[in-house]
């Protein structure tokens, strides 16, 4: 499964983020890698400077082989919470969206006898 990871100047203020969020990313999803063929995460500062609570965003854009991508976004007072709730809701997006492919998987329809 290939990561990208984008963000904006205002949320690289610590030296390790990409890494930091990037691998915590990876753990909350390790059970789809299979199915995944990329990972999409943007990390941004809402308003800049200005400050303010819930202001870092994180969204994160999976790509399930042969499927459209499922796409969700999280807002929090800090990066990493940010891509802490967003890895938690793709995960149970991605659950629901692989799951309805096995529940629908049965044997087919035995002869109706009369």
């Amino acid at each position: 499964m290939q990561v990208q990871f984008n963000s904006d100047s205002s949320v690289m203020g610590t030296e390790n983020v990409a890494e930091r969020i990037e691998a915590r990313v990876r753990d909350k999803l390790s059970r789809f890698e299979g199915r995944l063929t990329r990972l999409e995460i943007h990390v941004r500062d809402e308003n800049g400077a200005k400050g303010g609570g819930d202001d870092k965003a994180c969204t994160i854009e999976a790509r399930p082989s042969g499927g459209k991508p499922i796409g969700v976004t999280a807002h929090a007072a800090k990066v990493d919470d940010a891509a802490g709730k967003a890895a938690n809701t793709l995960a149970q997006r991605l659950e629901r969206h692989f799951g309805k492919g096995d529940k629908h998987k049965h044997d087919a329809r035995p002869d109706k006898v009369m």
